[in-house]
């Protein structure tokens, strides 16, 4: 058995990085992804479920949504299989949390600015930036002048970060190396050099999970593989029409597998992609 979870998994991602016991892993992260830009001493995670105005409109499920002391927003998304729009989509959840910061009656536009984090956990394809990190911001095409702060996209794209663990120069190299290899290692290396990485391993370590915790990160997983698998037959299907309604009803016998383990609808509509609507007529 594996010393830590897989930090990939929905319900790993979230015991890291979107539990108020474990925030202090998020600041520390952030710190190192913005060093120089932000120091964030605090966050106040909000609520992951963003419901739609109306019935015809889509709702979001956050991996992990939350403000800092200063006011930003933070989105962060963990993604593992390729998907054809996830740049749109990543658009769309940035542009909704700043629509929702309008207040009704008189409003002067002020907008604080949101951050939609994203890691990619899956092979360069013609969807993918091209290199590990690629940050997107507002800015002069001709110049590069940032010409507005409210919006900014990290993109980190696990499978092209190749740095062996002599070769981390950075804090924020350690990390992703960490992430990136968490689920084979037998210790967590640069604890000597960054503490924070001890209190990694104990959030992380699968021999701390209690017996519910254990089922729930099996039934993740379970999600995780099930959906490479389904992405997998339907891509050697060949034909994309195929392949989308192959996918369609995997992602349908996956969530009617899940409901089978009274998991958490938000949780299938997260990791199938199913709407909860789609998700309830299963169920019945």
């Amino acid at each position: 058995m594996a010393r830590y979870i897989n930090p990939f998994s929905d319900w790993s991602f979230k015991r890291i990085f979107g539990q108020e016991y474990s925030k202090d892993l998020l600041i520390e992260f952030l710190n190192q992804l913005l060093l120089g830009e932000q120091h964030i001493t605090d966050v106040k995670f909000k609520d992951k479920e963003m419901l739609p105005e109306t019935k015809d409109q889509r709702g979001i499920i956050y991996d992990v949504f939350c403000e800092t002391d200063t006011g930003e927003h933070i989105i962060v998304e963990m993604q593992n299989r390729s998907q054809s729009y996830f740049i749109d989509r990543s658009l769309y959840y940035a542009s909704k949390t700043i629509v929702d910061q309008g207040i009704k009656g008189q409003w002067d536009y002020h907008l604080t600015p949101v951050y939609v984090i994203c890691f990619m956990n899956f092979d360069v394809d013609e969807n993918t930036p091209k290199k590990f990190r690629t940050d997107v911001v507002l800015a002069d095409k001709d110049s590069g002048e940032v010409y507005s702060n409210k919006i900014r996209f990290i993109y980190l794209v696990m499978p092209l970060f190749k740095k062996k663990e002599e070769e981390c120069t950075t804090f924020l190299d350690c990390w992703i190396y960490n992430l990136k290899h968490m689920e084979t290692l037998e210790k967590m290396p640069f604890e000597a050099q960054h503490k924070i990485f001890k209190r990694l391993a104990e959030i992380a370590d699968s021999k701390t999970l209690t017996k519910e915790e254990q089922e729930k990160y099996d039934n993740s997983m379970m999600v995780m593989w099930d959906n490479y698998a389904v992405y997998k037959h339907a891509e050697e299907k060949g034909m994309e029409k195929g392949m989308e309604k192959g996918m369609e009803k995997g992602r349908k016998e996956i969530a009617l597998n899940l409901l089978t383990y009274n998991t958490p609808i938000d949780v299938i509509a997260k990791s199938t992609g199913l709407s909860i609507e789609e998700i309830k007529k299963l169920e019945q």
